[in-house]
């Protein structure tokens, strides 16, 4: 299901570009924290995840790099770097497709993703605030590729807030 939503949410973001451009010209990095439930579709471990981005808002052609690292609560832990497109869809909707590579650690009795290399891709659907804040739910999925002998995947479904650097800065001076 997921594999299916990402490919047209790319195509709309190629599409919506000269509409959104304007909008995102001034898109501060963001700094995103995220709550959730790790691997919601088959169960096999009742695990919280929390995640931490940083999000660019330098623009190369149309994606935005940002870094990820998340930790479920099963012991398993992401880190890694990617690219993600920003959807306005009017003032104050955004839709983010986003993907990284990342490097996998925590294999469980319940869970082995299969290798260390997994591709995390998430679809975030978010509130745009005044202040360019952000309040939304994203579903991750993440796999191997077929790299490794298995390829199960994880998917997470999580609740984000980002928040602009800029605001951050002004809260410490």
């Amino acid at each position: 299901m997921f594999k299916k939503l990402i490919v047209p949410a790319l195509l709309a973001a190629v599409t919506a570009l000269p509409s959104g451009a304007a909008r995102a010209a001034d898109d501060p990095d963001f700094l995103t924290l995220a709550v959730g439930k790790f691997d919601i579709l088959r169960n096999r471990e009742e695990d919280a995840e929390i995640r931490l981005d940083y999000r660019f808002g330098n623009k190369f052609w149309i994606f935005k790099p940002f870094l990820t690292a998340a930790y479920a609560t099963n012991n398993s832990s992401f880190i890694g770097a990617g690219v993600l497109v920003d959807i306005y869809l009017g003032r104050r909707f955004v839709l983010t497709p986003q993907f990284s590579p990342t490097y996998w650690r925590g294999a469980t009795s319940n869970l082995d993703l299969g290798h260390e290399l997994e591709f995390r891709s998430r679809l975030e659907l978010a509130y745009r605030f005044d202040d360019r804040s952000r309040l939304g739910i994203s579903i991750d999925h993440s796999s191997n590729a077929g790299l490794g002998d298995g390829n199960p995947g994880v998917e997470s479904v999580m609740l984000n807030y980002s928040m602009s650097m800029d605001r951050i800065k002004r809260m410490f001076k």
